[in-house]
């Protein structure tokens, strides 16, 4: 049994409008007939949109939040000159910068900006300079997650649990985990941390109109993972049901209140 993070359905007031902009502002691969609301970033994971207040019924929430929604997503890119290019084609189409590009701590070049939707993110480069002329459209390194816990250290407890295997342990400071193929990374920080990395006031509360989302093998996997993450201090929101063309969906929050969908074909 390993967790991964196979896809992230993002809630938005206006899915066709997210829907232009997530297809303009990231390299896409092909959606392999699949609605042009799932959205498979090129060398990455998916992301799925769905209107904010179905999402947030759909894990028994009020959709009401404000202010930081304690995660932020992040596109990785080669150089920093691909930082800025995906930044300038963000803003063209509606994005705000909430952190300038420019080289940060440790010699990281990133910027973070906030989409119409409210999701804010951040991109980086894994190269300190430009090596080579700029590529269009950028080419992903990776995608990933990061979210804002009260203790890392205690958060990646959790998921270790679920079969994360950790790849930089920073303590309380900063955990994230290997990542698989084709899905997306997942990082931990303190919520005040995270939101000063991007530059944004880390005060808010309510829903985060981010669902997490994993596809087991079985039915049997399915429920093995809900016991273990349940065991280890997950709230159950919905247990494991079939739903028509969805296959078995199961609904829980990990202990810092982050909602993750467990799935698993009929």
């Amino acid at each position: 049994m390993q967790l991964t993070l196979d896809r992230i359905t993002l809630g938005v007031p206006r899915v066709a409008e997210a829907t232009d902009f997530y297809a303009s502002a990231y390299p896409l691969a092909t959606t392999g007939g699949e609605p042009s609301t799932s959205l498979h970033l090129a060398g990455s994971g998916r992301i799925d949109l769905r209107g904010v207040e179905e999402l947030a019924a759909e894990v028994d929430a009020n959709p009401a939040s404000s202010g930081f929604r304690g995660l932020v997503l992040s596109a990785i890119v080669n150089q920093p000159s691909e930082v800025e290019a995906l930044l300038d084609n963000a803003t063209s189409r509606g994005a705000t910068v909430v952190r300038p590009p420019r080289k940060r701590l440790f010699g990281e070049f990133a910027a973070a900006y906030r989409a119409p939707d409210g999701a804010v993110w951040k991109l980086a480069a894994v190269n300190k300079r430009n090596t080579a002329p700029a590529v269009a459209p950028a080419s992903l390194v990776e995608t990933a997650v990061y979210l804002g816990v009260g203790s890392p250290k205690a958060s990646a407890t959790f998921y270790a649990a679920l079969g994360m295997r950790v790849d930089r342990d920073y303590g309380d400071k900063f955990v994230d985990f290997t990542v698989t193929a084709g899905a997306f990374r997942l990082g931990l920080l303190p919520r005040g941390a995270l939101a000063g990395d991007v530059g944004v006031d880390g005060r808010g509360d309510g829903f985060s109109a981010t669902v997490l989302t994993h596809t087991a093998a079985s039915r049997v996997e399915l429920d093995a993972l809900l016991g273990v993450a349940r065991t280890a201090g997950a709230r159950i929101v919905t247990p494991a049901t079939q739903v028509d063309g969805d296959g078995h969906v199961a609904h829980v929050a990990d202990p810092d209140g982050h909602h993750w969908r467990f799935t698993a074909p009929a």
